[in-house]
């Protein structure tokens, strides 16, 4: 053991143990986000492979192996992107037109097992082709392709995601904003830090021990991938695609006009739900469960919510919980409990939801 090998070791295995973990857990509870996040943890793991038996003096992938298509660069965007889409949406199904995307990654495995299988002369003579070179070339540019454009749809469906849930729910935290972004953002950051390291080698051919850096950086990911991705909840009623924006929108646009006389009727029962019944004391209170109570849809209530009040459902909320919470502040029969204690019996089910609420509207 030693400090090159020691937490390669920690990462490697640490990213087989939560794969696990997640494939037990995504069959247990149906829950395919699980099921890719623990794909996502197994090709990080195989990204470290190599190095981590190489520093420990284990040869047998360079002796035995050497050729075998054990490389997953190109499966890894459109994996996160699909963990993603299943994370937000319980209803997300992986189905047949999802596997074009991994037919890089066929051919590659394809093309070298074929390879392999040859043997040893072959495989020799095949990785001293010039062919293998401009191979390598268009291997890295359809890798690089496919981080940009899965990248992206990735940040976009999460400013969707993020854009839809505020107007959805009126506990965002336990719906992982957070989590998301940094999640996006680390792999990132991870996949630009190794291709540079490796551009950098390229030019000034570093020694073989400086790999180790980006490995570390990835076993960082690893660490907080594993960890935070395994505490995520996933609430059942979380159904988002990009086409409930395009619903919300056109049901919106049709209404307006139409909806004053409903609109005029349903904000007495809002106010009611509110401000007698106080439903905002409830946590997990959300759009849904609220146009239900008021035996309507959704949209409806959203956009009476937001012409009546000029506000986004979230916002609506919990301004109601703050002025419940500002009450019970000055209650005598609450003075021995903390104003978190307080907070959460207003209906914030979180510190952090608590605090953004409480500065928004005392600011405001």
């Amino acid at each position: 053991m030693s400090i090159y090998t020691t937490p390669l070791h920690f990462g490697y295995f640490l990213a087989l143990l939560f794969t696990v973990l997640l494939v037990i857990r995504g069959f247990q509870e149906e829950r395919l986000s699980d099921k890719l996040l623990a794909a996502v943890l197994f090709l990080l793991a195989m990204e470290i492979q190599d190095y981590t038996f190489g520093f420990s003096g284990i040869n047998f992938l360079w002796e035995k192996l050497n050729g075998f298509p054990r490389h997953f660069g190109l499966a890894f965007a459109p994996t996160i992107y699909f963990y993603l889409k299943a994370q937000i949406n319980r209803d997300f199904k992986l189905k047949t037109k999802h596997l074009l995307p991994y037919v890089p990654y066929a051919i590659y495995f394809i093309i070298n097992l074929i390879v392999f299988l040859n043997g040893k002369e072959f495989i020799e003579q095949w990785q001293k082709s010039p062919n293998i070179h401009w191979l390598g070339w268009l291997e890295t540019i359809v890798l690089w392709s496919m981080y940009v454009y899965y990248f992206y749809q990735s940040l976009k469906i999460y400013k969707e995601y993020r854009n839809w849930a505020e107007t959805q729910f009126s506990e965002t935290e336990t719906i992982s904003f957070d989590w998301l972004r940094n999640f996006i953002y680390l792999i990132i950051a991870g996949e630009v830090f190794k291709y540079t390291w490796n551009i950098a080698d390229y030019i000034i051919d570093m020694p073989y021990e400086n790999d180790w850096w980006w490995h570390l950086f990835t076993v960082g990911i690893i660490c907080y991938v594993g960890i935070r991705g395994y505490a995520q909840t996933q609430p059942r009623y979380l159904h988002f695609s990009s086409k409930n924006i395009e619903k919300l929108e056109i049901k919106t646009e049709t209404k307006t006009e139409a909806l004053t006389p409903n609109y005029v009727d349903l904000i007495p029962k809002i106010e009611k739900l509110f401000i007698i019944e106080k439903v905002f004391l409830e946590p997990e209170l959300s759009l849904s469960e609220l146009a239900k109570k008021l035996k309507t849809n959704s949209s409806l209530v959203s956009a009476a919510i937001n012409q009546h009040y000029d506000k986004n459902f979230n916002d609506f909320v919990n301004q109601y919980r703050i002025k419940e919470f500002e009450l019970q502040c000055k209650n005598p029969e609450n003075k021995n409990y903390t104003k978190l204690a307080i907070a959460l019996d207003c209906g914030f089910n979180s510190k952090a939801t608590f605090n953004r609420a409480l500065k928004k509207f005392r600011e405001g």
